[in-house]
């Protein structure tokens, strides 16, 4: 998880930077899934579930909103 939030902080473009935040956020994903299943409590599986769906349609809408970016730029270049 560290090595995502280096590469957050560090990436040297946005794509990197959004990639490390899917990492991280799909790790997260895993480990609310494992203390779930340690717990024996299935109500963290339904947890980290929904915070998949969170994370991957973020990740989609914050990608469209570069793309959207990066092309308005080129436009008034």
């Amino acid at each position: 998880m560290a090595m995502a939030l280096v590469r957050l902080v560090s990436g040297p473009t946005a794509y990197d930077r959004v990639l490390a935040v899917n990492m991280f956020g799909t790790k997260m994903v895993l480990l609310i899934a494992a203390i779930g299943f340690l717990t024996g409590r299935p109500d963290f599986l339904d947890i980290a579930l929904a915070y998949a769906i969170i994370n991957f349609i973020g990740g989609v809408a914050f990608m469209k909103f570069i793309r959207y970016w990066t092309r308005a730029e080129t436009v008034r270049k």
